[in-house]
């Protein structure tokens, strides 16, 4: 298979400073509240809630955040908010996807436009650029978990669709409906994994020079730092020789 694209890991993940990090912590808190309170407020009858606790684990969120995100859902006193879809494209016609929960659609639209807007991109319709990625689930295990053929085998036999491993790890992939299955499968024969989530996964990547990436970058760090932007996604690759530039 070949190698994890790049995309995933480069970029905007090394070196959060503590401000970026309490920002982190506190979507995942609101993911965790809105998935408990529109379900099971236990994890293990909850597959949304599930996932989400797991993703608030992987970068070590405290646990008191967690509970307290919970709690909160049970509470009766949780803002409603609503999960809003934005796609756009950023310089060069990289196409980017922003998934947002908010509680008040008008600002977040005007927010996320004018981000485009200054990063020389422009906001699209629903539908202009997720056509070129596909919505899977993705369970991510660390290099040391084991062989590239170990763990495709391991893969195969829980129902994954297709692997990528290198040398940083392996990367399994499922359809949306069989995330959780897939996921709870491969914990007993590989153990607890990294991450277990839904992403959009784009069908084809695009390498960047280093100003392009400069203005990309940007892009992705404004909609990051905006408190009701919960994923950013896009379709660009960064070359090693690039990012260490950056």
């Amino acid at each position: 298979m070949a190698g994890h694209s790049k995309w995933a890991n480069i970029q905007h993940r090394k070196g959060r400073q503590d401000a970026a990090r309490s920002k982190l912590f506190s979507k995942l808190a609101k993911e965790i509240t809105v998935a408990a309170k529109m379900g099971d407020p236990d994890p293990d009858k909850n597959p949304r809630l599930r996932l989400a606790v797991k993703a608030a684990k992987a970068v070590s969120c405290p646990k008191d955040v967690i509970d307290r995100a919970i709690k909160k859902s049970m509470g009766g006193d949780a803002e409603n908010y609503t999960e809003i879809r934005y796609e756009g494209y950023g310089v060069n016609g990289i196409a980017v996807i922003v998934e947002a929960m908010t509680d008040n659609v008008n600002r977040t639209a005007s927010n996320v436009r004018s981000y485009f807007t200054k990063c020389g991109g422009n906001l699209g319709q629903t539908g202009s650029v997720s056509h070129g990625f596909d919505r899977v689930g993705e369970i991510s295990y660390p290099a040391s978990v084991g062989s590239a053929d170990d763990v495709m085998m391991a893969a195969l036999e829980a129902g994954a669709d297709d692997v990528e491993s290198d040398d940083e790890g392996h990367w399994i992939y499922t359809s949306v409906e069989n995330l959780n299955d897939v996921s709870d499968a491969l914990e007993k024969t590989l153990g607890e994994s990294t991450e277990s989530k839904l992403i959009w996964k784009p069908q084809t990547v695009t390498e960047v020079d280093l100003e392009t990436a400069q203005k990309l970058m940007r892009l992705v760090d404004m909609l990051e730092d905006d408190d009701d932007v919960q994923t950013v996604t896009h379709n660009f690759d960064i070359p090693e020789e690039v990012a260490a530039q950056l």
